[in-house]
C-alpha cells in the first residue's frame, strides 16, 4: 500500500498536533516542519478539520490544534480520509487474464493486511513509539 502525499501529510499533521493538544500551530509552522508548501498542507488541514480531528482558528492567535481522542483514533481513520476505499480501483491492463487475476488477489490481500495494521494502531500508540 503506497500512501498519497496528502495522506502522509495528514498523518504527520495529526500526530504533530496530538503530541500536545493544548498547543496551536499555524499551517505555515507545520508546513515548514514537514518541508512542504503551506498551500498543500492547508488543503489537508481543511480535510482533517471537516472530519473533526483538528480545529482551526483565525487571527493573530490562529492556527490548528488537535481535538480528537488519541486513544480511539487509529491511523486508518486518517488514511481513510484521503485514500480510495480498499478494493476500489480502476481496472488495470492484464487483470482480466488468469495471471492478472491471481496477482490482483495477492495485492488485495496485502492491502487488507496493511489496512488491518493501520486499524490496530492508535495515535496514542504512535506517539509512544516516537523517539
Amino acid at each position: 500500500m503506497k500512501l498519497q502525499t496528502a495522506t502522509r501529510l495528514g498523518l504527520y499533521a495529526v500526530l504533530e498536533l496530538a503530541r500536545d493538544p493544548s498547543q496551536t500551530l499555524s499551517a505555515g509552522d507545520l508546513a515548514k516542519r514537514f518541508g512542504v508548501s503551506t498551500h498543500s498542507l492547508a488543503k489537508v488541514l481543511r480535510t482533517l478539520s471537516a472530519a473533526g480531528f483538528v480545529q482551526g482558528g483565525r487571527g493573530a492567535s490562529g492556527g490548528y490544534r488537535f481535538t480528537g481522542n488519541r486513544r480511539r483514533i487509529t491511523l486508518m481513520d486518517i488514511v481513510a480520509l484521503f485514500e480510495p476505499a480498499p478494493g476500489s480501483h480502476a481496472p488495470e491492463p492484464g487483470e482480466d487474464t488468469a495471471i492478472g487475476a491471481a496477482l490482483q488477489r495477492v495485492l488485495t490481500e496485502i492491502d487488507e493486511i496493511a489496512e488491518a495494521t493501520l486499524r490496530s494502531v492508535s495515535l496514542e500508540t504512535m506517539l509512544r513509539l516516537r523517539s
